[in-house]
């Protein structure tokens, strides 16, 4: 897989994980615990992004 693919695929990650943050806030059953693992995930994502990024332009 290359690199463009592989950031593709982490960036429409990043995007559903976005939406499932903003569902679960809106709920209210929802677990803190749970939206905090959540936005933990995303954010990793969104570092991994810009790494790859990184690598990419070089």
């Amino acid at each position: 897989m290359s690199i463009s693919s592989h950031l593709v695929e982490l960036k429409k990650k990043h995007e559903h994980l976005s939406d499932e943050v903003d569902v679960a806030q809106r709920a209210p059953s929802t677990d803190g615990l749970e939206i905090a693992e959540m936005k933990k995930q995303k954010l990793k994502l969104k570092e991994e992004i810009e790494r790859l990024s990184q690598v990419e332009l070089t």
